[in-house]
């Protein structure tokens, strides 16, 4: 393979412009969040506009510093940096103090840094090099187990932190396993397992239970009589049975009580306006407020009077609503699911497994963290705590996903070659 001459050689400006414009209308919508008359200057690092104002500057760096590097460097050292990463979510584990129930930032006098973050990028890598090694078959349940463990090791870690939104975002990846040729089987099965665990929060037990022996049997009269017929779906019919008695031990110990009840509020079980249920009540105020063109750039009342807590974090997407209105919220997500298209279409244009099978990855995590968060703004999906990719406040979020996404870019800049 030759050495490129330049750094911009090949280089997908389309990508490059999507990620600039999402950048600026984030910062655009945080100031606006934040937005104080007496503190108004862009420059003032003691408001979180000036602060991301300082991140956006350095994440720019950050990606050409990525640009600069020679791509085979990323493939070539995917698996120390991931084990790097693992290193760092251990010392969180360690030396992290308790910050609302989770431990997840390293700091260092004011600065401070969460490697769960980072976790999903280096994950990423290390699947996309075991992937694409030579004699790889996804068809081979040594390669299943090898990948599972790649994904499961840091998302058990992040786990530990108390960290539930971020352990999450590793479940994206069973998308890019089925890309390359998991069965659909899993897919379907992992959907109504999900299906199956909400249907177990909102009916009891003993009804869910004898619901699911009743549909074995109506399987077992309608298909032909064989013992290989019973037992399967004797199998099955157990297996069902005991994911849904599961389900109250896994609620009830893996997530923390305030996810608890932002669940049961979303699924409602309990009406608390005031409580669990405040910050999506008053997020839906302001989108709805918003109208067809929205109230104008910081003229929202909902944002201007700090009614949704988190508002330039989780809740980001409510000031696009309420200072936009539905044309702005329909661009943000006609920007982002153009970003997502072109990551997909740079994807089948490789010839190298490796850049493929990480632009999947990178699609895959983007495309959880929009759709996550914006249904939590919604109310379409429960409040987990995850940001909005390049909108939301926060160093650690906009670092994490410029490195992901401009690692990608310099692997295309190499997409005549093959990367192993």
């Amino acid at each position: 393979m030759r050495t490129q001459k330049n750094i911009f050689e090949n280089i997908d400006w389309v990508l490059v412009g999507l990620y600039l414009v999402l950048v600026f209308a984030g910062w655009i919508n945080i100031y606006a969040a934040v937005f104080n008359e007496e503190h108004s200057s862009i420059l003032d690092m003691s408001q979180n506009y000036g602060r991301q104002l300082l991140w956006i500057g350095t994440s720019v760096l950050i990606g050409l510093a990525i640009l600069v590097i020679d791509g085979k460097f990323y493939a070539a050292f995917s698996y120390p940096i991931y084990i790097i990463i693992l290193l760092g979510l251990l010392v969180v584990l360690v030396i992290a103090r308790d910050v609302q129930g989770a431990r997840s930032w390293i700091e260092i006098g004011s600065f401070k840094l969460q490697p769960s973050e980072f976790a999903k990028f280096a994950t990423n890598m290390a699947l996309a090099k075991y992937l694409s090694s030579l004699g790889i078959r996804m068809e081979d349940m040594k390669t299943k187990l090898y990948a599972g463990l790649i994904i499961l090791i840091p998302m058990s870690l992040v786990l530990l932190q108390n960290d539930t939104g971020s352990a999450l975002v590793f479940i994206s990846f069973i998308f890019v396993m089925y890309r390359e040729g998991l069965s659909q089987n899993v897919l379907i099965f992992g959907f109504f397992t999900g299906i199956l665990f909400v249907l177990a929060l909102m009916v009891p037990n003993p009804i869910l239970l004898g619901i699911l022996v009743g549909i074995g049997l109506i399987f077992w009269m309608l298909m032909r009589k064989t013992r290989k017929n019973f037992l399967a779906i004797l199998l099955l019919t157990g297996l069902c049975c005991g994911m849904v008695l599961s389900v109250d031990y896994a609620f009830n110990t893996v997530l923390q009580p305030h996810q608890r009840e932002r669940i049961e509020v979303l699924l409602g079980k309990r009406s608390d306006p005031k409580g669990a249920g405040y910050n999506v009540n008053q997020s839906l105020i302001a989108i709805g407020s918003g109208g067809l063109s929205g109230k104008g750039f910081l003229q929202g009342t909902q944002t201007k009077y700090d009614f949704v807590p988190e508002q330039s974090t989780d809740f980001i997407f409510c000031t696009v609503g309420e200072e936009w209105g539905f044309m702005g919220t329909t661009a943000v997500l006609v920007f982002f699911l153009g970003l997502l298209y072109r990551i997909i279409f740079i994807a089948e244009r490789q010839r190298s497994t490796y850049t493929r099978i990480y632009a999947y990855g990178v699609a895959s995590i983007l495309f959880f963290h929009l759709m996550i968060n914006v249904g939590m703004a919604i109310g379409l999906a429960p409040v987990i705590g995850i940001p909005l990719p390049f909108f939301s406040y926060g160093g650690s979020s906009l670092w994490s996903f410029t490195v992901l996404l401009f690692v990608l870019i310099k692997l295309d800049s190499y997409r005549m070659y093959i990367l192993r």
